[in-house]
């Protein structure tokens, strides 16, 4: 009777374990892990590097970095009177105050801003912060 009662438990105890595990919602199926990209979505490859127009076409400074937090795009690092990649000021800009757009004809990624260079100049300095 004990032997069967104990094996009774330890095949509930497992079937029960499995159907747990079957309904935690932190698991995923792998088909559940992947998406498709179209062709037309932003890479931050295409954004990184990209010239900063004004709507004077003038350049006023190039997209240097993307930063993330918790919720997805939270700026871009854009670097302002350097030349040549030195002496850049950085700061950081929301995601909706430049308009990044693909044209087809030329076949290039575009950025745009409605500031000047010097407004992004005067603007709070971001600091990379040290790796130690």
């Amino acid at each position: 009777m004990k032997k069967t009662t104990l094996v009774a438990i330890a095949m509930l105890t497992a079937v029960s374990s499995a159907a747990f595990a079957q309904a935690d919602p932190t698991k995923t199926n792998s088909g559940d892990m992947f998406i498709n990209v179209p062709a037309q979505d932003e890479l931050s490859s295409n954004v990184v590097g990209l010239d900063v127009y004004n709507k004077d076409k003038q350049d006023i400074g190039t997209i240097k970095d993307v930063a993330f937090n918790t919720s997805g795009l939270n700026g871009y690092v854009v670097g302002v009177g350097g030349f040549l990649g030195m002496g850049d000021h950085y700061v950081v800009v929301r995601p909706s105050a430049i308009s990044i757009s693909f044209n087809a004809n030329d076949n290039k990624w575009h950025a745009t801003m409605n500031t000047t260079a010097d407004q992004l100049k005067a603007a709070p300095e971001y600091k990379y912060p040290s790796k130690s």
